[in-house]
């Protein structure tokens, strides 16, 4: 898909929206400092564009359940393009699985895992070692607290694109 010129505008609509989620239409123009017509319209070509994958809540997981989270990284004996295939094949299979990022360097895989327990996190272990991954090591790194989650500032990764 083709990338837009985006504009200091298209940022605001971006920015709003990553911040609040869906607006209506009259709100976004007015956070955005921009008529409703004109607004929605660069909204529907930012749509369009792929640029917005969807709109979701921010829940506070903790005030629903008690859970266990768990940063799982993962070194793959192989590198070839078959077991990285074979290996996010798996892991987009688990909905435990909440985030997971390819790196270079050290380890193949870093990921974020949330499970109901720790009981659970081992059952989800188990699965990992009865698959043939091709894992050569894993580290698990257990959650005692959040102390930063947020979401990236859109007009700052933006900033060197329009200039």
């Amino acid at each position: 898909m083709k990338r837009l010129a985006l504009d200091a505008a298209d940022i605001r609509i971006l920015t709003a929206l990553q911040q609040h989620g869906q607006l209506s239409k009259a709100r976004l123009a007015e956070v955005c400092s921009l008529s409703a017509t004109p607004c929605w319209a660069r909204l529907t070509r930012l749509k369009a564009a792929g640029y917005i994958r969807g709109y979701h809540a921010d829940l506070a997981l903790s005030q629903l359940a008690d859970f266990a989270q768990v940063v799982v990284t993962v070194s793959l004996s192989r590198h070839r393009k078959a077991d990285f295939e074979r290996f996010e094949t798996f892991i987009n299979a688990r909905e435990e699985i909440i985030d997971c990022i390819a790196t270079g360097g050290g380890v193949d895989y870093i990921m974020k895992v949330i499970s109901p327990s720790l009981a659970a996190f081992q059952e989800f272990v188990e699965d990992l070692h009865a698959e043939d991954l091709g894992i050569d090591r894993y580290m698990t790194h257990f959650a005692t607290r959040q102390v930063k989650s947020t979401l990236p500032n859109i007009a700052k990764l933006a900033a060197a694109r329009l200039k």
